[in-house]
């Protein structure tokens, strides 16, 4: 559909198996790059500029490799809860601590994302507003031991048991929550 991008080499810089699934779905071809970066980012950053930083801190790994016909696309997902970051969890317990914090309550899950050409960059958010309902400790000890969300911001999948049984509603993109706008992917490879 997106006759632009014809000849173009497009590169995902990300190892989630949800991103490249949502990428997938705009029947895109795409190939899979991945490069270790250090994803610190200055404590005095507002946390809502914290993954559009870290998008731009991911594509810059890639400039030096990009050729004339190469698109990068980076991304980074966040959870916000009371102006504090929730990062992927380190441990069972820090898990199922994040999702005491989350449950009966609401957070703001941000997407970064930079699409970049050696001639070109586009870089912007998406913001989804995530209502849990109440859990049981049953409830989310039994998620975090099955699903095992470690490699998840918050702990959790929205596309996943817990998404199913906990989250009462979403104000803003679903597949932002699951780690891409592709809308807003979609329109802005519009314009290379």
């Amino acid at each position: 559909m997106l006759d632009n991008l014809a000849g173009k080499h497009i590169i995902l810089a990300s190892k989630s198996p949800r991103r490249q699934e949502l990428l997938k779905g705009l029947d895109i071809s795409f190939e899979i790059q991945l490069k270790d970066v250090d994803e610190s980012y200055p404590s005095s950053l507002d946390p809502h500029e914290v993954p559009v930083f870290l998008a731009e801190k991911k594509a810059e790994a890639f400039m030096e490799s990009l050729t004339e016909n190469s698109i990068i696309i980076t991304a980074d997902t966040i959870v916000i809860q009371d102006g504090d970051i929730l990062e992927k969890p380190k441990s069972m317990d820090e898990a199922k601590e994040m999702l005491q914090k989350l449950e009966d309550y609401s957070h703001t899950v941000v997407t970064g994302v930079c699409i970049q050409s050696l001639t070109k960059k586009i870089v912007f958010s998406d913001h989804t507003r995530v209502h849990f309902m109440p859990l049981t400790a049953a409830e989310i000890d039994y998620y975090v031991e099955k699903y095992e969300p470690f490699d998840k911001a918050g702990s959790y999948g929205v596309q996943e048991w817990i998404g199913y049984i906990g989250i009462e509603k979403l104000e803003g993109s679903y597949f932002n929550v699951m780690g891409l706008p592709v809308h807003k992917v979609y329109t802005a490879l519009k314009e290379f």
